[in-house]
C-alpha cells in the first residue's frame, strides 16, 4: 500500500480564494455543470429536507423504476453509487484482488488503478495510441488472470472516444471470465454521430458493465450520485459488497427530479455545445496544439511545461486542471464554463503565454 496514490482532485474554488485573498475566481477543472443544478432538483431536494432523520432506501427504488422506463430496461439491471467511481470500486472489490489482474489503459482515468492497486490486484497499462485506448494493445494483455478491464469512453482526460464496431470487436474477443467496465460519464454531452451507446450490448454481453454519473451533465457533482447497468446476474454480485445506504436521500431525489428537467438539459446541452467552439477557437487562435475535444473538456499542450501556466493562472483566479499526474506534464485540460468564464480564461491565458 507502500506505492498507492491517492487520486488528485481539481483545486477547490474556496482553497485558491483563502490563497491569493480573492473572491471572484473561477474553476474549470473538474468537468462540472457552469449552470449547476436542475430547477426541478433543486425543488426536490427542498421538498426532502424533512426525511432527512431516515435513513435513505439503498436500492434507489423510484429513481431505479424512472431510469428503467426512460432507457427500456429491466429495473434488476440497475446499480446505485455515491459517484460512479463508487461502482467501480463495486466491481474491484467484487472480481479483483491479489493473484489477479486488471487492464487500463496509459493516460486513463486515475481511479481506475488506484481502486486495482488497493485491491491487492495487479494493474496491466496498455501503452496509448494517440492518446487514446488502442485497444489491440489491451487485448495482447488478456490471460486467464484477467478480471477486469477498463475503457472509459470518452477518454477523460484526453478526451479520445472509440466508435461501435472498434469497441463490439473488443467486448466480443474478453473471455467470459473478465468484466469489461465502459465508463460513460459524458454519455449525454456527446454530439459526435459515430459515438456508440454502450446500452447495444447488453443483451448481447453479459460481461458488460456500463458506468453513469449524475455529476456531469445534471451537474449533481455535490451530491455525488453514479449508476452502473449490465445483466441481472451480474448486478446481483455487485449488490453484495454495497453497503446498505451508499446513496443519500437528497442525492436520489435530485437525481429522479433531473432526469424529468429536459429543459435544464437543453439549456446545459446548447451552452456546452457552445463554450467546446469558444475553447477550441480560442485555443487555436493561441496557437496551441489541442487533443479532440469531448463531452465538456479539452486537453492542450503548451510551451515549456503545463504546471508554469497552471500557477500563472491560478495567481489570476483561473483554476483548470495539470495533467503531471497523468504523465503528461506539457498538458494541461480546461472544462467549459459559462460564456464569461470562457472567455476571462482565455485571455488570462493569452496573457501568461
Amino acid at each position: 500500500m507502500s506505492d498507492l496514490r491517492p487520486y488528485q482532485p481539481g483545486k477547490p474554488l474556496a482553497e485558491l480564494e483563502r490563497e491569493q485573498g480573492i473572491r471572484d475566481a473561477i474553476k474549470l477543472a473538474s468537468n462540472e455543470n457552469p449552470l449547476g443544478p436542475a430547477p426541478m432538483a433543486l425543488a426536490a431536494i427542498r421538498a426532502a429536507l424533512p426525511t432527512l432523520a431516515l435513513y435513505p432506501e439503498g436500492s434507489a427504488p423510484e429513481l431505479r423504476a424512472l431510469l428503467a422506463r426512460q432507457l427500456d430496461l429491466d429495473p434488476r439491471q440497475f446499480i446505485f453509487g455515491n459517484g460512479s467511481d463508487q461502482v467501480v470500486e463495486f466491481a474491484v472489490r467484487a472480481f479483483a484482488g491479489p493473484g489477479t489482474e486488471v487492464i487500463v489503459s496509459q493516460y486513463a482515468f486515475a481511479a481506475y488503478a488506484i481502486a486495482a492497486q488497493a485491491s491487492g490486484a495487479t494493474v496491466r497499462i496498455a501503452p496509448a495510441r494517440n492518446y487514446g485506448h488502442d485497444l489491440e494493445a489491451m487485448a495482447g494483455l488478456l490471460n486467464a488472470q484477467t478480471r477486469l478491464v477498463f475503457i472509459a469512453n470518452p477518454n477523460n482526460p484526453t478526451g479520445t472516444y472509440l466508435t461501435a464496431a472498434a469497441l463490439e470487436t473488443f467486448i466480443d474477443s474478453v473471455p467470459s471470465h473478465a468484466l469489461v467496465v465502459l465508463d460513460e460519464a459524458y454519455l449525454e454531452l456527446m454530439d459526435a454521430a459515430d459515438y456508440p451507446d454502450g446500452k447495444r450490448w447488453l443483451r448481447r454481453f453479459g460481461n458488460l458493465l456500463l458506468t453513469r454519473t449524475f455529476s456531469k451533465a445534471y451537474g449533481l457533482a455535490g451530491l455525488r450520485c453514479g449508476y452502473g447497468i449490465g445483466h441481472p446476474d451480474l448486478i446481483a454480485v455487485l449488490e453484495r459488497v454495497r453497503q446498505p445506504f451508499n446513496v443519500n436521500t437528497l442525492a436520489q431525489v435530485a437525481a429522479h427530479a433531473a432526469l424529468t428537467d429536459l429543459a435544464h438539459l437543453r439549456a446545459t446541452l446548447a451552452n456546452n455545445h457552445q463554450g467546446m467552439v469558444t475553447l477550441r477557437d480560442g485555443l487555436h487562435n493561441l496557437g496551441l496544439t489541442i487533443l479532440p475535444p469531448a463531452g465538456n473538456f479539452t486537453a492542450f499542450a503548451v510551451p515549456g511545461g503545463g504546471q508554469r501556466v497552471y500557477d500563472a493562472l491560478l495567481q489570476r483566479g483561473v483554476i483548470i486542471r495539470p495533467l503531471t499526474p497523468y504523465g503528461m506534464p506539457d498538458h494541461l485540460r480546461v472544462s467549459v464554463g459559462l460564456p464569461v468564464e470562457n472567455q476571462r480564461f482565455l485571455k488570462m491565458l493569452g496573457e501568461v503565454l
